[in-house]
């Protein structure tokens, strides 16, 4: 059974809505698609099959020739794509990565100059006024929400540094949230994709400003990753393991998967109204050491949320009574964040990973000039972020 819902983007949910594209681009005139995908998606079996059937309906083409973090080389290879099949409909599958390059294509098949010249906040940003084409977007990882989003993250080729370039017109015109797409994944990617949806959410909680709907957004996506997360995780285990499910246990699984790629999505709809400084952290680690979004923000949650919790306590005491903790007040809250980041195997400190005191300058140059952390109940200095960065090392 599949249900459908607007916000504002129609978003269609349930086990092999993905099939469902075919008729939509048949029903809205489309004679040709062009699917936007990394390199690793594009062997999939249930991915072939779906090209088959887009095929039986309209003509394909495949741009895939990336995989990893998303740089402008992966862009403009992309945009000369889409400007020689001259495509006019876009079905983006895949992590954020892939929905972020497929929304700076379809950017820049239309607009002048270079990619960077969109990133938000820049003085004299061109206007986006030109063609954009159709996006349809399918998540395949519950982790970025990019699916709901009006922006991408796009990195330097060469510095690393994270770009965010933002328009409303970059916002998916359709969304298929298909837990069918996540039952392959990984234990590891399915943990951290996981934290880094429940970074969005928790942040966007506590983010400065008054925006009751984002903070009930929020607060219910708490709760789907408090519910789901750790179960999501133990079934990716089981199949990393080459386990076969009963068909009670599958049917189990596809239920955490689409819960956690609802909070996904909910966690982008949420942060609307803000991040923090954890996302400022993570983006430094990211920048700096290549580190995986979601992995960075997980190794960061437990100090700065320590660091947030000592400026708005009572917050704390509402998130962990809105997911249900057994002790609902802030101590309650850590309890179940220490034990769930390691129920999860994330690692426990930073120098797990060969992330060294000798990178924390480096780390703190890149955080302080990050957009993230102004928009968190606390203001940050450069000192914070040392002693955040120190006490991520050691945890």
């Amino acid at each position: 059974m599949t249900i459908q819902y607007g916000f504002p983007t129609p978003i269609t949910v349930g086990p092999g809505s993905v099939h469902q594209i075919a008729d939509l681009l048949k029903e809205e005139g489309f004679e040709s698609t062009t699917i936007v995908t990394d390199s690793v998606v594009a062997t999939l079996p249930w991915f072939v099959r779906l090209v088959e059937k887009l095929r039986s309906v309209v003509d394909v083409h495949i741009f895939s020739d990336f995989s990893g973090n998303p740089i402008c080389q992966h862009v403009e290879a992309g945009v000369g794509f889409l400007r020689k099949v001259e495509a006019e409909s876009v079905v983006a599958i895949g992590g954020g990565a892939a929905l972020d390059v497929a929304k700076a294509m379809i950017l820049m098949q239309h607009h002048p100059g270079h990619l960077f010249d969109y990133e938000d906040g820049k003085p004299d940003v061109p206007p986006v006024d030109g063609p954009i084409a159709h996006l349809i977007a399918v998540p395949t990882t519950a982790g970025t929400g990019s699916e709901v989003g009006r922006s991408a993250v796009i990195s330097d080729d060469e510095t690393h540094a994270k770009k965010i370039i933002f328009s409303p017109r970059l916002l998916p015109k359709h969304v298929f949230l298909d837990a069918d797409l996540c039952l392959g994944l990984p234990a590891s990617v399915t943990a951290t994709t996981g934290w880094d949806a429940f970074t969005h959410l928790i942040e966007a909680f506590l983010a400065k400003g008054d925006h009751p709907m984002c903070d009930g957004i929020a607060l219910e996506g708490l709760r789907l990753v408090k519910e789901n997360l750790t179960s999501a995780v133990e079934f990716a285990r089981a199949n990393d393991r080459g386990q076969n499910l009963s068909h009670g246990q599958h049917e189990q699984h596809l239920d955490v998967r689409e819960a956690m790629l609802n909070a996904a999505m909910m966690g982008a709809v949420a942060f609307q109204k803000g991040l923090g400084v954890n996302h400022s952290c993570a983006h430094a680690l990211s920048t700096v050491k290549d580190v995986h979004h979601g992995l960075a923000n997980a190794l960061m949650l437990k100090a700065c949320m320590h660091f947030n919790a000592a400026t708005v306590p009572e917050k704390f005491d509402r998130i962990a009574q809105a997911m249900g903790l057994a002790t609902p007040t802030k101590d309650g809250f850590f309890r179940w964040l220490n034990e769930t980041l390691a129920e999860t195997s994330i690692p426990p400190n930073l120098e797990a990973i060969g992330v060294d005191f000798s990178d924390i300058n480096d780390l703190i140059e890149v955080a302080l000039a990050d957009v993230c952390h102004p928009l968190g109940p606390r203001a940050v200095t450069r000192e914070n972020f040392e002693a955040l960065f120190r006490e991520a090392m050691t945890q």
